[in-house]
């Protein structure tokens, strides 16, 4: 197969997690020492051209991941963008879940009039909100609560620590 290479980087890449041997060398039609020759092409390649990642072998998988040389330059740009402040999307939907929690994105969307699943990600992605359960309606929407990372963050004990503040009659319309 042409570009037999480039293929296989393309494919660890996407995968993100450790790709069993044989799963591979099925997908490519390949024997296992076609791919085993190929595997190793690649990890010379990625070695002899000083790439920023290398493949590695554990076991019956293999997967890439960043050359170890490079791992304080890639800590260093990660840090501040795990520290970047929270946009004003993202405050709001965080307040709603706080106040209502538990709560669904449709209870979410009902009061901000808008989409919030990058929000909802972005907080699940930070650990300020988590699962807790579903609703028991049709479809069966997760809900939504926050946790306690929330409340360090915030520098509180408990949620009876929340200000105080005048909700809407938007009450009546999600049911809370």
């Amino acid at each position: 197969m042409e570009n037999l290479e480039a293929v296989l980087e393309a494919i660890l890449f996407v995968s993100g997690d450790p790709v069993r041997v044989e799963d591979l060398a099925h997908a490519m039609n390949l024997t296992r020492s076609e791919l085993a020759e190929a595997l190793d092409a690649l990890a010379d390649h990625l070695l002899a051209e000083n790439r920023g990642i290398q493949l590695n072998r554990s076991g019956e998988t293999v997967f890439l991941s960043i050359r170890p040389a490079f791992a304080p330059q890639v800590e260093a740009f990660l840090q501040p963008l795990q520290k970047r402040p929270l946009s004003q999307a993202v405050l709001e939907t965080l307040s709603i879940i706080a106040y209502r929690q538990p709560c669904t994105r449709g209870d979410i969307e009902a009061i901000r009039g808008v989409k919030c699943d990058y929000s909802v990600q972005s907080l699940l992605d930070k650990g300020f909100i988590e699962d807790c359960g579903q609703r028991d309606t049709l479809g069966r929407p997760t809900l939504y609560r926050t946790t306690d990372a929330f409340l360090k963050h915030f520098g509180m004990e408990t949620l009876d620590d929340l200000p105080e503040i005048e909700l809407k009659e938007v009450e009546g319309e999600i049911g809370v």
